[in-house]
């Protein structure tokens, strides 16, 4: 017998789309370039990599689940200066876990945090991160899904407190991810007194705002001390080292919030037995005091959205996003032929939308679209956006 709710886990985008291209076939003289899964390629710092090596003799002990103490004072100190928490900052002693990247964190959090018991909702947005839906079926319970809008994310006062009524976790996605829309402060601020008015949790999964074009995005927690929720109540972020430092393989970040989440979350992390090895820690500590790699990473990300614009702008319906490193652009066609076709005539992969949606009433706001990951290296993505042009002028 195994747990029911493993039936309710549906196939991964990545899975869908390899049935996709089962029994395609690119052109012989081409090499393929995926576009379809943001797995950041800019060289990772190499101060990290050093530290890596310097403390590789750290692998012969077991690491602590709360993490350092000097971890935990650099995430805070980071997230007190990036986010001007001066009123009621980060504690590093009772607001601040460190992670094995936010996808382990998202999910577990989830197990942590609801009462499987009294039934109830998980919101999301739609399209959305697949772990919020699997999170959601693992704990017992139903995603409720919020469908984007023209805007890129949705229309969170239109949402009836029913709705927030039912509910005992909500995901929101800034950055958004597929479409890099940033949600604005007066609507944090509302999901804020919702989650209290309502007593559900409110997590943001902030995972792609160091990518940003020109303004730094505002971040939940931000907002929190803003309207003088100081203690962050009912409210917790996820950041990662994999999108900001070009590091996805080191599977670092943090969760950081409500202490009296904060807290709990720890016993169930000990219990669930993922630890951040002590050599990951040691060089985490350093990409998180370290701006300087980021500010050359948004150098090079925001060379290939002005690539983007200037070859593709006439061509397609894309969108500009506040920051991340997607493109959400319009098909002229279903996005599943669209995906196909671009990748037998060109090589290039791109991801349909409709794989990171779902069906709503028999609408699913990611269909006509495809995600676009602009993660290579200039040159590689030029080449990429090229031959998307000369697909769509055919």
């Amino acid at each position: 017998m195994l747990n029911p709710d493993l039936q309710r886990l549906q196939p991964y985008p990545f899975e869908q789309l390899a049935a996709l291209f089962a029994d395609t076939k690119t052109p012989d003289d081409i090499k393929s370039i995926p576009l379809s899964i943001g797995e950041p390629q800019h060289a990772p710092p190499q101060f990290v990599l050093d530290a890596l090596i310097e403390h590789k003799g750290l692998i012969a002990k077991y690491p602590t689940t709360r993490g350092t103490d000097t971890l935990r004072q650099s995430i805070a100190t980071w997230l007190n200066r990036r986010f001007s928490l001066e009123t009621g900052p980060v504690n590093p002693d009772i607001n601040v876990i460190p992670v094995n990247g936010t996808r382990e964190a998202i999910f577990a959090a989830v197990q942590a945090a609801v009462d499987r018991h009294v039934g109830g909702t998980v919101v999301i947005p739609n399209p959305f991160y697949q772990i919020y839906e699997g999170a959601a079926f693992m704990a017992g319970l139903s995603p409720y899904y919020i469908p984007i809008t023209e805007s890129g994310q949705p229309d969170y006062h239109a949402v009836p407190d029913a709705v927030w009524k039912d509910c005992q976790f909500c995901f929101i996605c800034t950055p958004g991810n597929p479409t890099g829309t940033v949600i604005d402060e007066s609507t944090l601020a509302m999901l804020i007194e919702k989650a209290h008015q309502f007593d559900f949790w409110l997590a943001s999964d902030e995972c792609y705002s160091e990518i940003y074009r020109n303004i730094p995005p505002s971040g939940l927690l931000e907002v929190c001390s803003s309207i003088g929720n100081t203690d962050f109540k009912k409210c917790m972020v996820f950041h990662s080292l994999s999108k900001r430092s070009n590091l996805p393989g080191l599977r670092s970040g943090f969760v950081a919030g409500d202490a009296e989440f904060i807290a709990p979350f720890l016993k169930y992390r000990t219990y669930h037995g993922c630890s951040m090895s002590m050599a990951v820690q040691k060089a985490s500590e350093l990409a998180w005091a370290d701006e300087e790699h980021v500010i050359a990473n948004r150098a090079h990300y925001a060379q290939k959205f002005k690539q983007a614009a200037e070859i593709l702008g006439d061509r397609m319906n894309i969108n500009d996003p506040d920051a991340g490193f997607y493109l959400w652009a319009k098909t002229p066609k279903d996005c599943d032929t669209f995906s196909r076709e671009l990748f037998e005539a060109t090589g290039v992969t791109v991801l349909p939308g409709q794989y990171l949606g779902r069906e709503v009433d028999g609408i699913n706001p990611g269909a006509g679209f495809v995600r676009m990951a602009l993660v290579a290296e200039p040159d590689t993505c030029r080449e990429a956006l090229e031959r998307i042009q000369t697909f769509m002028t055919r």
